[in-house]
């Protein structure tokens, strides 16, 4: 099972959305990370054959899916960020059609809706309508729907946006079980999603790739980079256009602040690395580049 994207560009009018775009997946789960406008959602769009791209190819397991979008269609499962509803619908009659559009039989659906409302904990109020959901409920919902056709393809944009902690390890939890056999892509900006699910990390900032690595890989590129000391509140504001700063925490004694750099003043400690300090040492990375 293969999904190879190839040097995809997607641009509107002058602005251009995606860089080329070059990078291939197998089974696991890839997560997306990178600032709002980098183009992930773009990207997700692209790949779910929502919109399609300027330039570039995309294959399914070889085949062209612009020529043949419809042996990706069925096997895949999207779960955009602004996932709608019909309000007046409910629950069993809202998965019931989705599951007819994705052309599954009536008896089949049946057994995997039900499988799956007690999978996201809606089965209680399976016949309440939607328009009575929660945020989270219905994000909840949202997994379900795009989990019918149990997809070979998963994608989903900010997944755990709006569920409690309870409903977010549940999530995860469930990801990790379905990355055996299939791909999926993930985009948050939740970095304790990326830890506990994420067999590999996508990086991207203003349209373009800069890094693919294991979550290890991403962490050994900061080890020996990052530093913590503390310093007077009165020194922050002129510290932070000098310093990538990851986390600060007040101390009786001043500021206690977290930063990623090759040289550290004097005083400075080392501290071990995290995936954010991670992700900033190399988008900075990144934009230095650019700007060379």
């Amino acid at each position: 099972m293969e999904l190879r994207i190839d040097q995809v560009t997607k641009s509107y009018g002058r602005q251009t959305a995606l860089h080329a775009f070059t990078l291939t997946l197998r089974p696991g789960v890839l997560a997306l990370l990178g600032p709002n406008g980098a183009g992930k959602t773009t990207l997700m769009n692209i790949l779910a054959t929502v919109t399609a791209p300027t330039s570039g190819s995309l294959r399914w397991n070889g085949e062209d899916v612009r020529r043949r979008p419809n042996a990706l269609r069925r096997v895949l499962g999207y779960l955009p960020q602004d996932f709608g509803v019909y309000p007046n619908l409910n629950a069993l009659e809202f998965l019931t059609y989705i599951g007819a559009v994705k052309g599954l039989q009536a008896r089949a659906a049946r057994d995997r809706i039900e499988a799956l409302l007690v999978l996201v904990n809606l089965s209680d109020v399976r016949k309440q309508a939607l328009g009575g959901y929660s945020g989270g409920m219905r994000q909840r919902l949202g997994i379900a729907q795009a989990l019918l056709n149990d997809p070979k393809l998963l994608i989903v944009d900010e997944p755990t946006a709006g569920l409690d902690p309870e409903e977010r390890v549940r999530f995860r939890n469930l990801l990790t079980e379905l990355s055996g056999e299939r791909i999926v892509i993930l985009s948050t900006h939740i970095v304790s999603d990326v830890e506990a699910v994420a067999t590999e990390i996508a990086l991207i900032d203003r349209g373009r790739l800069l890094l693919t690595a294991s979550p290890e890989a991403m962490l050994a590129r900061a080890e020996g980079r990052v530093w913590s000391m503390t310093v007077p509140s009165a020194e922050l504001a002129e510290l932070k256009p000098r310093l990538l700063i990851s986390g600060t925490l007040r101390r009786s004694n001043g500021v206690e602040i977290r930063f990623v750099s090759g040289e550290p003043p004097a005083g400075a400690r080392p501290m071990p690395p995290t995936l954010e300090d991670a992700y900033l040492l190399v988008l900075e990375g990144g934009r230095a580049e650019a700007r060379a």
